[in-house]
């Protein structure tokens, strides 16, 4: 199989807000990170995936079967999950399951059995009783108890402590081990996919701006910090702030022989350099106190 989920051109207009030609891929084995700021539409394209909301252009196939025609048979192999658990709060683990494996012909409840004691879930605890990385736990035992090739999850590690996420994310990895299954993530927390992320789909306000692999995206960047504060170089940053003591910013890593004659050294930066100097690009506000 070529690829697991696909995107083609896909459009959605609100408002005050537009996915604009929205297209990626996930493919076997793959873990993708979906990131941008609040607001940049990886919510809505992850709700468009499910066909939980309508989108007006474009197409979604999954497992090679366009999403619409086909969802009931897509959805038996796909795993979902939006950010937060809130429904029946007073329902035990146990008494969801038991509503939640109905919609699955396939559901392995001794399956469920093993995953739950795998991850320390008690059966018999109320939802509202979970912390929050114990109900990402849940969703994910839900969704290997029922044969998912595809994890589709909004925002998994938001609010769990670093132990909680550095447990959610070997979990991610031990998942798509065997290369038969994908997890397409999406987050604000970039140093978590600096650790697990294989591929990474970066979207600003509604249009994709890059995906691909998660080294390629890094590589194609260098971060820069002048303690000269040399003011002829601001023209070769992609973006820049200008602190007390020093000039920080993103560069192409094509302009990074420019900084190297000036006596700077660029280095690599991590994920979340990168998605703060790029949105930077676009909009920020300077404060005079």
């Amino acid at each position: 199989m070529d690829n697991i989920l696909k995107l083609e051109k896909v459009n959605k207009k609100y408002p005050s807000f537009e996915l604009k030609d929205v297209s990626f891929e996930v493919k076997p084995g793959e873990i993708m990170g979906f990131i941008g700021r609040n607001g940049a539409g990886k919510t809505t394209t992850l709700k468009a995936i499910m066909n939980l909301i309508h989108f007006e252009g474009g197409s979604i196939t999954a497992f090679g079967n366009e999403m619409n025609s086909h969802e009931l048979e897509n959805k038996q192999r796909i795993g979902f999950a939006l950010s937060e658990l809130n429904y029946y709060p007073n329902k035990t683990i146990r008494q969801l399951m038991n509503v939640t494996k109905r919609f699955y012909k396939n559901f392995d409840e001794k399956k469920f059995d093993e995953v739950c004691k795998l991850f320390n879930l008690n059966l018999d605890k109320k939802l509202e009783e979970l912390s929050s990385g114990m109900k990402v736990k849940y969703s994910v035992a839900i969704a290997l108890s029922h044969h998912a090739e595809l994890l589709i999850l909004d925002e998994p590690t938001s609010g769990l402590d670093p132990v909680s996420r550095d447990e959610i994310l070997d979990i991610f990895r031990e998942i798509v081990r065997s290369g038969e299954r994908a997890i397409l993530f999406s987050t604000h927390i970039t140093s978590d996919l600096d650790k697990c992320a294989t591929n990474i789909t970066y979207i600003h306000n509604g249009e994709i701006e890059f995906t691909g692999k998660k080294n390629d995206f890094v590589n194609s960047y260098l971060f820069v910090k002048d303690k000269s504060k040399n003011k002829e170089l601001e023209k070769e940053y992609l973006s820049y702030k200008e602190l007390d003591d020093h000039i920080e910013g993103l560069i192409d890593v094509k302009n990074k022989d420019v900084f190297i004659k000036n006596n700077i050294q660029p280095v690599e930066p991590d994920l979340e350099q990168i998605m703060v100097y790029l949105e930077r690009r676009y909009n920020h506000e300077s404060f005079t106190l």
